[in-house]
């Protein structure tokens, strides 16, 4: 942005005091007063801190109680990242935000002046799934430069020009945790414990004891402690769904079990980032985790806020509160929550209120 003849800000987000191996602590702003000390641009912090755990942590630990499993990341971009900080960049006069996701915003190929979000460039850290909840209202106040790039060529850039932070390792996991399998422990500081039954989704038989549902999610393997348990051996047992209420954990065994797939889901919170409600009957490609492969999905009903579709072939451990992304080729027409989750294997069989 400097060499195309942009005056250029920096500023960071302290969203969270307490120490981490995250991207939101204090640690994180001393690598940016060196690359800005670098480029010769100025640099500021900003703290929210108070609005993150109002908006972001206590929905996030909201869903973690119902038995879902959310998605952070997406809370805090659509309510801070893009949210308050956009709204602290405008005020202070800047003419738009820049970051560094690798996402792209071009023309919209229907709706004349628009534009739309789209995949980045580099499909290894294409981060548009996380980005689904900007409006379409606030794209235009928006530049990724790293949309068009590879990570590859990003780091050998930095090493040309000397950046401070060039061998710094990637940002991975959760901005307010680090790694994925931190998140457990930190939920412990936050979630008491509530021990319930582990049981066979089969047959009931019971395998074991658990320490609360909350610390699991579908398609799960490590962490149960169920090895050589069971009356049949099909290899490792996986997390197939949970009763909040009876705090019963129910675990399937073999990754191929049928109650580990799902032939639809409904969804809601629903954002249409391309400005357009698809149709009943519509194709296109979806996502309910990150870094998944595509699946093609039918569109049975959509409307401001919800969306019901099918899958062309059932899906492998679709979980409740992770986001679904919708896509049709490069471009993000929308995305919305999972709330339910339809499992032909449990149509017929007598399970309480499971999610």
């Amino acid at each position: 942005l400097r060499e195309e003849g942009y005056e250029v800000r920096g500023v960071h987000m302290r969203n969270w005091d307490i120490p981490c191996a995250g991207t939101c602590g204090a640690d994180a702003f001393a690598d940016v007063r060196r690359v800005g000390e670098f480029l010769g641009i100025p640099v500021e912090e900003v703290r929210f801190t108070e609005v993150f755990r109002e908006r972001v942590l206590a929905p996030v630990l909201d869903a973690y109680r119902k038995g879902f499993t959310p998605n952070p990341d997406v809370l805090c971009n659509r309510e801070l990242k893009f949210g308050l900080l956009l709204e602290y960049v405008l005020a202070c006069g800047a003419g738009f935000l820049a970051t560094g996701h690798y996402a792209r915003i071009l023309p919209h190929p229907r709706r004349a002046g628009a534009l739309a979000l789209y995949k980045g460039v580099d499909e290894t850290k294409d981060q548009s799934y996380f980005l689904y909840a900007l409006a379409p209202h606030v794209l235009p106040f928006l530049r990724f430069p790293l949309g068009t790039w590879r990570k590859r060529e990003v780091r050998a850039l930095a090493r040309s020009v000397g950046l401070p932070t060039a061998e710094k390792p990637d940002s991975v996991g959760l901005c307010f945790v680090g790694r994925e399998e931190d998140m457990r422990p930190f939920l412990r500081a936050f979630l008491p414990e509530a021990p319930g039954e582990i049981r066979d989704v089969d047959d009931g038989e019971l395998l074991g004891m658990h320490d609360g549902v909350h610390f699991y999610t579908h398609g799960q393997r490590k962490g149960l402690r169920l090895g050589g348990r069971g009356r049949r051996k099909r290899g490792p047992w996986y997390v197939a769904a949970k009763d909040v209420e009876r705090r019963i954990l129910y675990v399937a065994q073999g990754r191929e079990h049928p109650s580990l797939f799902a032939v639809g889901l409904e969804a809601e919170g629903a954002v249409w980032t391309a400005g357009e409600i698809p149709s009943p009957g519509t194709r296109l490609a979806a996502r309910t985790r990150y870094r998944q492969r595509e699946a093609e999905v039918v569109v049975l009903a959509a409307d401001e806020t919800r969306v019901h579709l099918r899958f062309a072939a059932p899906q492998w451990a679709v979980t409740p509160g992770q986001a679904l992304v919708l896509y049709k080729g490069e471009m993000v027409v929308g995305g919305a929550t999972i709330v339910r989750v339809e499992r032909p294997f449990f149509a017929d069989r007598p399970f309480g209120r499971i999610v």
